[in-house]
């Protein structure tokens, strides 16, 4: 019996980081730089596969061995450390459950006609709602799953109807005529930068799946939701191709929904709504989840109260969309920082995938430091540069 509910919360803990990660501006990233890169962007995917799993498995393994979240495994290396990651989480979670909250708006608007702020407020309702459920944990790892496959069906279809040249996809994908590493950099930080890789981590800890014995699970956990995440990608970047190839102009203004739309006519744009609204949803339920996570360590209230924290963040971002709308500098300043999440928490996993008091007599792969390294490496520069320019203007 304990295998059976071990593999739901070990698929749901796979879903909840898949569907965190594809969110409003996963959608319209990958429109974008198909549009950018043509059939050339197969092979930045297949990159960032490749790199996405290395920092999964680094992260997601230390946790599972040390049975700590994240901002714990900090503090035991470098006191504060913990508390300064968990801020960085904080405040980028909740810029960005901001641009969640206006895309679950926008969804509900392309599906049902109705104004954005009213999506938007109904979204949150939804959100709200699995948190006021006994059992949470198993309400958002159904509810996750349930959204993942509503969203890959959705893109599936307009994929098929948008007939892009496979052959042309499959030899540039291998052998690309341009290659951006700006573009691999920025798809790793959307699918496993800043909270995102952690909200299925986390998720294993608080459902009990932990330990050395758990390890063979915990990483299959861990790659099955980088290939979700994954396969969403490349049905859209296939869609968007389809558009492109055709020759037909794509709105710059929207360019998802006017993928969806060229390639399935009004039906196309409906199941737009559909795929924005849940991608925006499920993005709100991890954000929330995840961010109230990094904070729960340091106070005995709030883990106590812990679904109602996860409530009160839902509400903090809706309002904060309602009435003022969404502060453009506020998520320009979040995307900087969460930049600069993944390099700080992954070098904080590799140095305690060494510490005895922290992981015991386990031993880390060396293939995944030396990968991890590498990653830390790469995004520190990228990252740095990055907010060099945000400050110089």
């Amino acid at each position: 019996m304990k295998k059976t509910n071990n593999r739901g919360v070990l698929i749901g803990a796979a879903f909840l980081m898949a569907t965190s990660a594809i969110g409003p501006g996963f959608l319209t990233q990958t429109t974008v730089f198909t549009q950018s890169l043509g059939a050339s962007f197969g092979f930045v995917i297949l990159t960032s596969i490749l790199i996405d799993i290395g920092v999964q498995l680094n992260i997601w393994r230390v946790i599972a061995i040390s049975e700590k979240r994240a901002q714990d495994i900090a503090n035991l290396l470098l006191p504060g450390l913990g508390g300064f990651i968990s801020l960085l989480i904080v405040l980028g979670g909740l810029a960005f459950n901001i641009g969640n909250v206006a895309g679950a708006g926008l969804g509900l608007q392309a599906l049902l006609g109705i104004p954005v702020i009213t999506g938007a407020v109904l979204s949150a309702g939804v959100a709200i709602a699995i948190f006021l459920i006994k059992e949470a944990g198993k309400a958002m790892d159904r509810f996750a799953q349930l959204m993942g496959f509503v969203m890959i069906i959705a893109i599936i279809y307009i994929a098929i109807s948008s007939s892009p040249p496979v052959a042309q996809v499959a030899l540039r994908t291998l052998i690309p005529a341009k290659i951006d590493l700006m573009t691999i950099i920025t798809l790793v930080g959307g699918t496993v930068g800043g909270y995102i890789t952690f909200s299925g981590g986390h998720r294993l800890l608080d459902a009990g799946i932990k330990g050395k014995q758990a390890i063979p699970e915990v990483s299959r956990s861990a790659v099955m939701g980088i290939s979700v995440a994954s396969t969403v990608r490349i049905f859209l970047f296939l869609a968007s191709f389809g558009v492109i190839a055709k020759g037909l102009l794509i709105d710059a203004g929207n360019p998802t929904a006017s993928v969806f739309q060229l390639a399935a006519g009004n039906i196309g744009y409906r199941l737009f709504g559909l795929v924005m609204f849940a991608a925006a949803v499920t993005s709100i339920i991890g954000s929330a989840y995840t961010s109230v996570s990094f904070i729960k360590s340091f106070s005995a209230k709030i883990r106590e109260q812990e679904n109602k924290v996860i409530i009160a963040f839902i509400l903090v971002s809706t309002l904060i969309f309602v009435w003022v709308g969404k502060p453009v500098s506020l998520l320009i300043l979040a995307g900087v920082l969460n930049g600069l999440i993944l390099p700080v928490t992954l070098a904080v996993i590799l140095l305690a995938a060494y510490q005895r008091k922290i992981v015991g007599e386990y031993k880390h792969p060396l293939w995944l430091t030396v990968f991890g390294i590498l990653v830390v490496c790469i995004m520190t520069w990228m990252s740095g540069s990055v907010l060099l320019d945000y400050f110089k203007g």
